[in-house]
């Protein structure tokens, strides 16, 4: 088997994010990996029921928490060591922006968490179980417990 040389971490920012980065950090250093990291937001549209639910409002919320999110990827990817032309802060679907970053990065293993969901909250689908069935390259889900 041949080693990995680039490795993307999905990163979500949720409680358990740390455990994610840190195997994600582990792998890179084993294999003596480039590490990137991408985080997804996903589109806000935030409209008044008054007009129907087709006319957003105009604000600029998306900017702001833009900004925080770059903030936040900043201060991981600095204990990460991640260098700033391999982060990306991507807007849209998760599954497709994580994918399509790995595809055109010539990522060949993704780290992404996983809660491992059952029932109702599986049918609505998970952004680790859509990576897994769609990329092209290895992907470890890092199987996280709630507390």
């Amino acid at each position: 088997m041949e080693s990995y040389k680039h490795i993307l971490l999905a990163a979500d920012f949720s409680e358990h994010g740390e455990t994610v980065a840190n195997r994600a950090k582990d792998l890179a250093d084993k294999y003596q990996a480039k590490l990137s990291m991408v985080h997804v937001m996903d589109n806000l549209l935030i409209t008044d029921a008054s007009y129907g639910m087709t006319i957003p409002f105009d604000l600029d919320l998306t900017a702001e928490l833009m900004a925080a999110a770059k903030k936040r990827m900043a201060t991981l990817a600095e204990k990460l060591a991640i260098d700033e032309d391999c982060r990306w802060l991507e807007t849209g679907s998760a599954t497709l922006e994580i994918i399509r970053v790995a595809e055109e990065n010539q990522v060949d293993l993704i780290v992404v968490g996983s809660h491992g969901r059952h029932g109702f909250a599986l049918l609505l689908g998970s952004t680790a179980n859509g990576v897994l069935h769609h990329a092209r390259c290895d992907v470890l889900a890092v199987r996280l417990h709630d507390e």
